[in-house]
């Protein structure tokens, strides 16, 4: 196993997760070459990652198959001995079968895992964990322990945020790219409203995200709330919710920055569950989720644009007792 391409397209989130399988196989084939490929807009998550020879990235916007072909082109030039293919999709799987590589591994959900050298079953509702789930592909060459998913800021990244670390702090990440997925922008204005003024609390996101974190500022009545939306990169971010007292976010992007980071979090879930398999991952992480159970939870894997029943009671029924009770608790621990 001289050299080895992780192959992981889909969203921020996964592509954090996926990082748990360069931390296994560089601590088994330390002189191994990794490489990993990604889409177009996560590249940031892996700059200047100690363990990676190179980011290969699949830049859809010059067209998807005209970018396919050119990374085919690439890997095959390469030679790998290894592809692992964590990506469920057709397109990478039709890449993975036409590597070249001595081996190929990945899910038997994508359409051309019949052409790889070995499949697995990937199944959410199993109540595994998602880098369980992607440690099965590596565990023939490896071992059945998976490893936790790291990313690598700079100094450069950390001393970006020093400044915003002067006094206790708690960062939210009040968005999700799945309306469903997102607590309310009311009940985030209560929780705010509801924190010891001692604690500055910095709102992160992307330049999209902006104006929903004004909003939610400009109906509260706390003055110590900065939005931070669009001014820190995703390393960065991380680098800042590392010291946090606490991060709450929802089930989504931010979540898996604070656990590749092991930053303490307080994860909020409305209409996904975490036996999907894609919960916190940090020493102190704790899940927060409506206490009765409801009878359309989960709706489904990803979340919806708007709650399929009209009235989306598995977000609006979290008490924000709740939350405040994770920090208390992280407080009394810390």
């Amino acid at each position: 196993m001289n050299k080895i391409l992780i192959i992981q397209t889909a969203f921020l989130g996964d592509v954090v997760l996926a990082t748990a399988l360069v931390e296994k196989l560089h601590t088994f084939y330390p002189e191994a070459q990794l490489d990993f490929l990604l889409r177009k807009g996560n590249e940031g998550l892996l700059k200047d990652h100690p363990l990676l020879r190179q980011v290969l990235v699949w830049n859809k916007q010059e067209g998807k198959y005209k970018s396919l072909m050119r990374l085919l082109s690439h890997i095959r030039a390469e030679k790998y001995d290894l592809v692992v293919n964590v990506q469920r999709f057709g397109a990478t799987g039709l890449l993975t079968a036409l590597s070249g590589a001595r081996e190929t591994v990945g899910f038997e959900k994508n359409p051309f895992s019949r052409l790889f050298t070995r499949r697995y079953v990937h199944d959410v509702r199993s109540g595994t964990h998602e880098v369980e789930r992607n440690n099965m592909l590596i565990q023939s060459i490896t071992n059945a322990i998976p490893a936790k998913p790291k990313l690598y800021p700079s100094q450069v990244d950390f001393a970006k945020v020093e400044q915003l670390k002067q006094e206790p702090f708690i960062c939210m990440a009040p968005t999700s790219v799945w309306f469903t997925k997102q607590y309310p922008q009311e009940q985030w204005v209560q929780l705010i409203n509801s924190l010891d003024p001692k604690y500055k609390v910095y709102l992160l996101g992307s330049p999209a995200d902006k104006q929903h974190c004004e909003e939610i500022i400009g109906q509260s009545i706390n003055q110590r709330v900065e939005n931070l939306c669009g001014q820190l990169n995703l390393l960065q971010s991380a680098a800042l919710m590392r010291d946090a007292v606490l991060n709450y976010v929802n089930d989504s992007g931010p979540m898996h920055l604070a656990s590749a980071l092991n930053a303490p979090t307080c994860a909020i879930y409305c209409s996904t569950v975490p036996r999907f398999g894609f919960g916190p991952l940090a020493d102190f992480a704790e899940v927060v989720e409506r206490e009765e159970p409801l009878y359309c939870r989960p709706c489904g894997l990803h979340g919806y644009k708007a709650c399929p029943q009209g009235h989306f009671k598995c977000a609006r029924e979290i008490r924000n007792e709740q939350l405040l009770e994770v920090l208390r608790v992280r407080e009394f621990r810390s």
